[in-house]
């Protein structure tokens, strides 16, 4: 794999959102935390990552973060609410209420 297709994970604490870089892009999920609530309240992708699958595998790799440190996700974002609905493992993890 090149170093241009690598797709690299990372939580900037700093700016409240997990990254997942690749190349010179960056896919983003914004969160924000309420006790152990995890708020997840926008994705975006650059317009060169839209339709590759990067956002849905950001999605992912947040959503195994907070199931790792038993936090209790609220789909507050669009995308990853419709990510749940196709993916409902991760009902599990959800907070009361947000049941998909």
């Amino acid at each position: 794999m090149s170093n241009k297709s690598e797709a690299i994970f990372s939580i900037n604490e700093a700016q409240n959102q997990f990254e997942l870089e690749i190349g010179e892009h960056t896919v983003f999920l914004e969160y924000y935390m309420e006790g152990d609530k995890m708020l997840m309240t926008h994705t975006e992708a650059p317009q060169e990552l839209r339709g590759t699958g990067a956002a849905s595998n950001l999605v992912n790799q947040a959503l195994q973060y907070a199931k790792n440190n038993s936090l209790v996700v609220v789909p507050l974002c669009s995308y990853v609410a419709d990510y749940i609905n196709k993916h409902p493992e991760w009902n599990t993890i959800l907070s009361e209420g947000y049941q998909m």
